[in-house]
């Protein structure tokens, strides 16, 4: 009995060693070798770099709450935009608690009145690190960040549109803007005094 266990027992061995490091080294060793060499932007995470320093990622949302800033969507990831916390609040539509969040996130968003707020500027995202809003959430915050400026409204206003990207293959996804990267170019122009027509 313990020599038919015995040998059993070895080829099992064997054989899950051979697929671990088949399966757990070889083969994430030359897919990730692949991806540096194809796609060595996308393998690294995507990193936005500016002046030699890394300033974030194209992926993953960032806090901004200074009125010269465009404002992304409200994180639910822990204190806000914390990748190792990344999730939904899982609240439902009864719930009271979002129900508060909404109304006070509407109570700090400026918009004329009777215009409609846009719901990502109100609402999480599913994982609370989105990096983009919809280009009415941008155009909606160019009046408050030209003022904060002192840019001209059509100037900021050209700059978000410049910054719209479309649809995946024009069909698959909404209109979206990367609010770290629209940040970015209004420090560029603003720095530049490329104010532009009032």
């Amino acid at each position: 009995m313990l020599k038919e266990f015995a040998t059993s027992l070895r080829p099992a061995l064997v054989m899950t060693g051979l697929f671990a490091g088949l399966l757990g080294l070889a083969y994430p060793a030359a897919i990730t070798a692949v991806a540096q060499v194809a796609m060595p932007q996308q393998a690294n995470g995507s990193l936005i770099v500016e002046r030699g320093k890394v300033v974030g990622s194209h992926l993953i949302g960032q806090q901004f709450a200074a009125p010269g800033y465009f404002h992304g969507r409200p994180s639910a990831a822990g204190n806000g935009y914390d990748a190792a916390a990344s999730s939904g609040s899982n609240l439902g539509p009864a719930s009271q608690a979002l129900h508060d969040r909404v109304r006070d996130a509407l109570k700090s968003t400026p918009s004329s009145p009777g215009s409609l707020v846009p719901p990502d500027l109100v609402t999480t995202s599913a994982s609370g690190l989105d990096p983009h809003v919809s280009p009415e959430a941008a155009f909606l915050q160019v009046s408050r960040i030209a003022k904060a400026r002192g840019l001209p409204e059509a100037r900021v206003r050209s700059l978000v549109q410049d910054h719209v990207e479309g649809p995946l293959l024009g069909l698959l996804g909404e209109p979206r803007v990367n609010v770290l990267e629209l940040n970015i170019a209004l420090d560029a122009m603003a720095a530049s005094g490329a104010n532009g027509p009032t």
